[in-house]
């Protein structure tokens, strides 16, 4: 089907779930979460420089959900039961993927990527030269750009509903420290740096500390920034408590080695990862 026509079935059948009894509207479904699984669509992209979500690629992956039926798989000798697949084919894709290590039917990774024993979801993006470490996790939909290192047990979160909102985005180059958290539509920008334990939410205060005056902001994290965990004083009824917060204390410097940049930025700021 042309892209208009499956978005009109798929946005139509999402107000009303009758339509999947339609054969036709399955088939627009089912065709729309392999556009997915190739690349040849994504559930965000970027536009103008500006993040745009496709609200209707998310609803065709909550109707697939409600298409598919439960039902055992084998890997090897691991065996599951549920209604999606794992990624087939890999060899083929260039992407290595080491046991027992999952890409999800309907996720999208370039060739180059590794995936260790970690997760990626249906409906995320992750770019080619990215590495998924040990226990981490790609939320549904996250968009994980090129050349970017998650660590071990990173969770990236995963936003599906409501379609409209925007999904975590982890732009090109970006490194994220061991047993980070990501979620609830954070965008962290290129080349940013977030050491060890950083922990963010739409409502964790960003705190930029490398002026004279404390700037706070929520939700996104500027391109070469370098992030730490911090806490901020905040007043209950029984007194005065710290609460997590992320601490901006520098900026990476431009370079053309990457890799050389990164290491110089770790030791300047002593950011664990």
């Amino acid at each position: 089907m042309e892209r208009d026509e499956l978005q009109r079935r798929i946005s139509e059948a999402y107000t009303d779930r009758e339509r999947l009894k339609d054969g036709d509207t399955g088939r627009a479904v089912e065709e729309t979460i392999a556009l997915l699984d190739r690349g040849e669509i994504r559930v965000a992209e970027k536009v103008d420089g500006a993040w745009r979500v496709n609200a209707w690629v998310k609803e065709a992956i909550l109707l697939y959900f409600a298409l598919r039926p439960l039902e055992p798989m084998e890997a090897g000798v691991l065996q599951f039961f549920d209604k999606i697949r794992t990624k087939t084919d890999l060899q083929a894709q260039g992407i290595r993927v080491v046991p027992p290590g999952v890409a999800r039917y309907g996720s999208f990774l370039e060739p180059g990527c590794v995936v260790m024993p970690g997760y990626v979801n249906i409906g995320a993006y992750v770019g080619t030269g990215t590495m998924v470490d040990t226990w981490a996790t790609v939320g549904s939909c996250a968009q994980i750009g090129r050349h970017v290192h998650l660590s071990g047990g990173v969770g990236i979160g995963g936003v599906l509903e409501p379609p409209g909102a925007s999904p975590v985005i982890i732009e090109d180059g970006a490194f994220i420290g061991s047993r980070c958290i990501v979620v609830e539509g954070v965008v962290v920008e290129e080349e940013a740096v977030l050491g060890a334990n950083v922990v963010l939410t739409a409502s964790t205060p960003i705190v930029d500390v490398t002026g004279s005056e404390p700037v706070i902001t929520k939700g996104r994290i500027p391109a070469r920034s370098v992030v730490i965990p911090g806490t901020l004083p905040k007043q209950f009824p029984a007194g005065t408590f710290h609460v997590p917060c992320a601490l901006l204390i520098g900026r990476r410097t431009e370079s053309t080695d990457k890799k050389t940049s990164l290491n110089d930025v770790l030791r300047t700021f002593d950011v664990q990862v």
